[in-house]
């Protein structure tokens, strides 16, 4: 039997081992940070015994499974927002992917930017990073390091300009039928903005056009992934969940097709590794940026939901896809780090969880409001639908009669009477008076993401001016989403199974090293500030984690 003193020495010694095998620290001169869209902690947990490729290689750095996206409004555009900005949405202003303008009675999209274009397409949607207030790590290290270049690359505008920033050389997002894209503001050309993917482009078209993308079973995942097909009833639609999927009969439905399958990834990752061997990122002194949103897992995990043969060859490429990334990163002069995290999570298609005893069931957002406005109608007398909730029903705006903003005495009575009318539903776990949010006090800067009040996820989403009115929380397994034939799955809500994502960090040198208590997403800027020697400003939201055992930030 071990004496005290010898198991006090016996610790001391294992302690002492342990920090130093775990003392090499990153120097990179390449910082690359890449977002799985929809890629949640389940769903990491669910395939990480069956990593062989880049998966595999991060998931041998520090590694937190229980990261958090900690604010309520768990979609694509707040979530990216809070990668790299140390902030919270309520204080990126990206409080949602889509917020109504009562001044103009129109809906925003997050990115909205009336002042520039699209390369591709002067009449598409332009958008900028205007509407996000706060900064990314690569405004910060641009600051004191002109010379540094920061890129970001995505299937998806709101993954590209998120996390790469107010000052980056170049943001680009895939465009099917076009290849990559960007904006352009005034007095620059699209063929100017367009030259670092130009000929990558070319090269896109050319191979895609030489051999069609057909998603069928990757023959390495094909006999596991095989037994999770099976015959669905969503929305009144039957399908058989199974590849290859059936051939779109148009021009469109091939796009769209393609647009969300495993491709969008791969081209993701050969423009981010074409990007990084063009410009030498990470070659010279300085420090780099490239920030890489893969948008897959996202288009898939909607169109067929989260743990059928879909998911699953598509978490096994894009293990396969990474893999091949981080090999082309071997060519890097200077030192890598490695981070890889996500928007938010999801869970699986109501349907499917209901039939497993789950009980989970679809809120059918537009009979919901409708029924919400006609009480309010009768209720208080009213001649028009004083409700819109064209973002979704976990946020609704109080208009006026001409669908805009609504007096003050108007804003109160409405407010008032639908959140008590909402909080009487059965469906609801809790709604509020956003106004009620905007004053409350903020939880102590200590408070671990798990144990926050639903108040304080939802203060952490909502920006004025942008939010709605009335801001609703729906419970656990109660998904405010309709079905439809490309649409079955969602997110968004306060709860950890949208909540809850997995953050690596990886470097040559690091030992595994698993950390189970969580970390916030908010926290991964000023920890690569820390590491880069870059001081980031003094309002964050997070904190600085430091990467090496016994080592301070």
């Amino acid at each position: 039997m071990l004496t005290c003193g010898v198991l006090a020495a016996a610790l001391s010694t294992g302690l002492a081992a342990q920090a130093s095998t775990i003392a090499t620290k990153p120097e990179p001169k390449l910082v690359v940070v890449i977002s799985v869209d929809q890629f949640s902690a389940n769903l990491y947990a669910q395939y990480r015994g069956a990593f062989v490729g880049g998966l595999a290689t991060l998931s041998q750095g520090v590694v937190y499974p229980n990261g958090y996206q900690s604010h309520a409004f768990t979609e694509t555009c707040p979530g990216h927002s809070t990668l790299l900005t140390g902030k919270h949405p309520n204080k990126t202003g990206i409080s949602a992917n889509d917020w109504y303008d009562r001044a103009t009675g129109k809906t925003v999209y997050c990115l909205a930017d009336p002042t520039v274009t699209l390369a591709d397409d002067p009449k598409g949607r332009a958008v900028s990073p205007v509407n996000m207030v706060a900064t990314t790590y690569g405004d910060w290290l641009k600051a004191v390091s002109p010379n540094s270049r920061v890129f970001g690359v995505s299937g998806k505008d709101r993954g590209a300009i998120t996390m790469s920033g107010h000052q980056a050389d170049g943001q680009f997002w895939y465009q099917p039928g076009f290849g990559f894209t960007t904006f352009v503001r005034e007095g620059q050309t699209a063929e100017g903005r367009l030259k670092p993917v130009a000929a990558f482009n070319a090269k896109l078209a050319a191979d895609l056009k030489k051999h069609p993308f057909t998603w069928d079973y990757d023959k390495a995942s094909a006999k596991r992934c095989k037994t999770l097909e099976a015959d669905y009833e969503t929305g009144g639609r039957k399908w058989r969940s199974a590849l290859p999927i059936p051939a779109a009969a148009d021009e469109a439905g091939k796009q769209r097709d393609l647009y969300a399958s495993p491709y969008t990834d791969q081209a993701t990752l050969e423009l981010a590794q074409a990007l990084r061997e063009t410009y030498g990122l990470g070659d010279g002194p300085q420090v780099d940026v490239l920030t890489v949103s893969l948008s897959a897992t996202d288009f898939i995990g909607h169109r067929y939901g989260t743990r059928g043969p879909e998911m699953c060859d598509q978490i096994a490429r894009l293990d396969d896809r990474l893999g091949a990334f981080l090999n082309s990163l071997d060519k890097v002069k200077g030192g890598v780090l490695v981070v890889l995290a996500a928007d938010h999570g999801a869970a699986d298609f109501a349907e499917r969880l209901h039939d497993e005893g789950y009980g989970t069931e679809r809120v059918l957002g537009k009979p919901w409001i409708a029924k919400l406005n006609a009480q309010l109608r009768a209720d208080l007398g009213l001649s028009w639908d004083p409700l819109i909730a064209d973002g979704g029903v976990d946020q609704i705006y109080v208009v006026g009669p001409d669908r805009k903003t609504p007096s003050l005495a108007d804003r109160a009575r409405v407010t008032a009477a639908a959140v008590a009318l909402i909080n009487k539903d059965p469906a609801v776990a809790e709604a509020f008076d956003s106004n009620v949010l905007l004053t409350m006090a903020a939880a102590p800067a200590d408070a671990s993401p798990e144990e926050l009040s639903v108040a304080e996820r939802l203060r952490r989403s909502v920006y004025p001016g942008r939010v709605g009115d009335i801001v609703v929380a729906f419970k656990p397994n109660r998904v405010p989403a309709t079905a439809g034939a490309t649409y079955v799955s969602t997110h968004g809500s306060p709860w950890d199974y949208d909540r809850r994502v997995p953050i690596l960090f990886w470097w040559k040198g690091a030992t595994p090293h698993e950390r189970v208590l969580p970390l916030d997403t908010v926290d991964i800027a000023p920890t690569l500030a820390a590491v880069t020697g870059v001081t980031p400003p003094a309002d964050l939201d997070g904190v600085c984690r430091p990467l090496v055992y016994g080592q301070h930030c």
